[in-house]
C-alpha cells in the first residue's frame, strides 16, 4: 500500500507584518511544500467516517468467535411518536437488534465461560460499540458480549433487563424552580443526575469466571456521573439511563 509523508521547510515571517495591524502580508511567508514520504494511512484513521463491511455472496454464514455475538441492527425509525415523519439526517442510529449468533464463549482462570444471551433475544446495545457488517443486503453488527447493555422483553424500554454488571435507572424529573423561586426554561434546566434504579444487572464475574452480585439494589435512589451510559426516553415520557455499577457514586437516603 503507497503511504505518503508530510513534510515542509521552515515558515519565516518578517517582523514587519508581525507589527502591522492589517496582518501578515503574503510577500512575508514563506512555506514549505508536501513531498511524498511514509505517513502510513492508520494515522488518518480518526478523520475517516468508516462503511459497513461488506460480505460477499458466496459465503453464507457468520459465526462469531470468543464472547462475541452478531446481531440483526433494527431499522431506524423513520416517524416520531406522534406519527411524523423524519428524515434520513433526523433518525437516531439504533441501538437496538436482534442476536442471530454468538460465540463458544471464554476462558477466566481455569473456568469456561459460556455466551449467556440466547439467539433470538432482542437486546440494546451501546452505542458505538463493534464491528457494522453488510450480509445479505442486510446490516449486521459484531460486537462483544460485555457490550450489550440489556435484554428487551417488550416494545417499551422501561422493561429493559439489565446485563452484567450494568444497572437500570429512571432518572429524576429536572427541578422547575431554582433555589430561590425562580422558574426554570427547558433551556436552563440542569440534566439530572439522579434517579431510582428499577433493575440491576446479575452482577460481575471474578478472577475465577464466578459470579459477584451487584451491591445495589432495586428501588435505591442513586447519584450517579452526569456523562455515563446510554439514555433512552420510554413511550410514558420519561427518561431512562443504562449504565455500570461503576459508575454509580453514591446512594441517597
Amino acid at each position: 500500500m503507497a503511504a505518503t509523508q508530510l513534510t515542509s521547510s521552515p515558515v519565516t515571517v518578517s517582523a514587519r507584518s508581525l507589527a502591522s495591524l492589517e496582518g501578515l502580508r503574503a510577500s512575508s511567508a514563506k512555506f514549505g511544500t508536501l513531498k511524498t514520504g511514509t505517513l502510513k494511512q492508520s494515522q488518518f484513521r480518526s478523520l475517516v467516517a468508516r462503511a459497513a463491511s461488506v460480505v460477499a455472496p458466496k459465503y453464507t454464514s457468520i459465526k462469531p468467535l470468543g464472547d462475541r455475538v452478531l446481531v440483526k441492527i433494527k431499522e431506524a425509525e423513520e416517524k416520531t411518536m406522534g406519527g411524523i415523519l423524519l428524515p434520513s439526517t433526523a433518525q437516531s442510529k439504533p441501538q437496538e437488534g436482534e442476536v442471530v449468533a454468538v460465540g463458544e464463549g471464554r476462558t477466566i482462570g481455569k473456568n469456561k465461560v459460556d455466551i449467556t444471551v440466547p439467539t433470538g433475544a432482542q437486546i440494546i446495545y451501546s452505542k458505538y460499540a463493534g464491528t457494522e457488517v453488510e450480509f445479505n443486503d442486510v446490516k449486521h453488527l459484531i460486537l462483544k458480549e460485555d457490550d450489550i447493555v440489556g435484554l428487551l422483553e417488550t416494545e417499551d424500554i422501561k422493561d429493559l433487563k439489565p446485563l452484567n454488571d450494568r444497572v437500570f435507572i429512571k432518572v429524576a424529573e429536572a427541578e422547575e424552580k431554582t433555589a430561590g423561586g425562580l422558574l426554570l426554561t427547558e433551556t436552563t434546566k440542569e440534566k439530572p443526575s439522579i434517579g431510582t434504579v428499577i433493575a440491576v444487572g446479575p452482577g460481575t464475574l471474578d478472577e475465577e469466571g464466578k459470579l459477584q452480585p451487584l451491591s445495589i439494589s432495586t428501588g435505591s435512589t442513586v447519584l450517579y456521573s452526569k456523562y455515563a451510559g446510554n439514555d433512552f426516553k420510554g413511550k410514558d415520557g420519561s427518561n431512562y439511563i443504562a449504565l455500570r455499577v461503576s459508575d454509580v457514586m453514591a446512594i441517597l437516603s
